[in-house]
This record gives structure tokens, C-alpha cells and sequence, in this order.
């Protein structure tokens, strides 16, 4: 009897030890279960809060260049972003203010390139030939030319100097009818042939080609080219 008694004892006690492990087990499961739900959680509320952070700041981007909202659901704009903006518009503006300029300039270029294409083509309209001087001619031809223009007012008294006005505009009108550039173009005599009268023997540059250009003066208008010949060789003695 007191056997059995020992063998029941043993068996609760057992029992009792298998029922503390398993409550120890099952404490140690939640235990792990409600760190990993906690821990979790939070790792996947984090990644939500920067998803969504991400999603605002690009609709900001996207919509209101840099702007995005507060808590309380008003805009906020990115003050660099303005001034991004500002930049760029500054930049666009200056391009466009430059494309002007250079059209403005390629237009003036044009019209200048015009204005040198009719004068040179007006320096030979009308274009007959004449009677030469003499024998040093080889070509001899008058146009139907207007007078070059002048700044010279009043009574006027024909001044042979080195860069009168006469000079000037006599150099310009004789330029128009001979073809010769002024800038290349060596006077070789301007010298007076009568009365507001003037002939001008002239060359290129390299004194390959020789010209006599004989001019009237008309009051108020300028030198008017009346003749051109076109010379074998220098004849005014430089």
C-alpha cells in the first residue's frame, strides 16, 4: 500500500514538472510572438511613413516643381525650387533677347550687302561707250550716273587737299564707277579739268589697273561722274 502511494506521488509529480516546462515553452512562444509583431510592426509602419514620404515629395516634383503639403494639408513651396525656375526663365529670356540681336545684325548685314549690290549694279547700268581722250585709252565708256551726295553746303569752291570733303566724296564717286574698293584704291592725280570740273586718275592696289574718272559738280547733290576710261598705262607721272 505505502508502494502504491510512493508510485502516485511520483507520477503527479511528474505530471507537475511536464505541465511547468510546457507553461515555460508556451510563455517563451508568446514571448517571441509578441516581439516579432511589435519589432515588425514598427519596421513596416516606418516603411509606409518613407513610401508615403517618398510619393509627396514626388508629386511635388511632378506638380508644384519642389512643393509639397504640411499636416494640416496646405501647400509648401520649395524656395530653391523658385529660384530654379527663376534661373531658367532668366536663361530663356537672355536666349531669346541674343537670337534677336543676331537676326537684327544678319538683317542689317543684308541690307548693307543689298545697298553695295545696287550701287555696284547702278555704277554700270546705262553703260555706253565714249570717245577716248587719246591714245592711252584702251576703253572708254559714260553712264547714265547720278551725283554721289554731299554734306557740303552753300557756295562751293572745289578744296584739292589731302582729306577735304571734296577729296572724300570725289574718291566715293569715282569708286562707284570704276568698281575699285575705296579702301584699295591709290589716287594717283585729282586735279582741276575747268570750272566745277575735276579729273581723277586712279588705280587698284597693286597699280595693275589705271583709271580716268572725269566729274562735274552739281549744287546741293555732289559729284557726278560724266566719264570713265580705262588706261593702257599711268599717265599722271606717280
Amino acid at each position: 500500500m505505502n508502494q502504491t502511494r510512493s508510485n502516485k506521488f511520483e507520477k503527479r509529480r511528474k505530471n507537475t514538472n511536464a505541465i511547468t516546462i510546457l507553461s515555460i515553452a508556451a510563455g517563451v512562444v508568446l514571448v517571441v510572438f509578441l516581439a516579432i509583431w511589435v519589432f515588425g510592426g514598427n519596421d513596416t509602419a516606418d516603411e509606409g511613413t518613407e513610401s508615403d514620404a517618398s510619393e509627396n515629395t514626388s508629386e511635388g516634383d511632378n506638380g508644384e516643381e519642389g512643393g509639397g503639403e504640411d499636416d494640416n494639408g496646405f501647400l509648401i513651396t520649395d524656395p530653391d525650387s523658385n529660384d530654379e525656375d527663376k534661373n531658367d526663365n532668366e536663361d530663356a529670356n537672355r536666349d531669346e533677347e541674343n537670337e534677336d540681336e543676331d537676326k537684327d545684325e544678319d538683317a542689317s548685314k543684308e541690307d548693307d550687302d543689298n545697298e553695295d549690290e545696287n550701287e555696284e549694279d547702278n555704277s554700270y547700268e546705262d553703260r555706253e561707250s565714249a570717245e577716248p581722250s587719246d591714245d592711252n585709252v584702251s576703253e572708254a565708256y559714260t553712264g547714265d550716273w547720278d551725283p554721289v551726295g554731299t554734306e557740303q553746303e552753300g557756295e562751293h569752291n572745289t578744296d584739292f587737299s589731302n582729306g577735304s570733303q571734296d577729296r572724300v566724296e570725289i574718291k566715293k564717286a569715282t569708286s562707284l564707277v570704276t568698281g575699285l574698293s575705296e579702301d584699295g584704291m591709290i589716287e594717283h592725280w585729282v586735279g582741276n579739268n575747268g570750272p566745277d570740273k575735276v579729273i581723277a586718275t586712279v588705280s587698284d592696289s597693286s597699280s595693275s589697273e589705271f583709271y580716268r574718272v572725269f566729274l562735274d559738280w552739281v549744287d546741293g547733290e555732289g559729284w557726278q561722274p560724266t566719264k570713265v576710261e580705262k588706261l593702257i598705262e599711268n599717265d599722271a607721272g606717280q
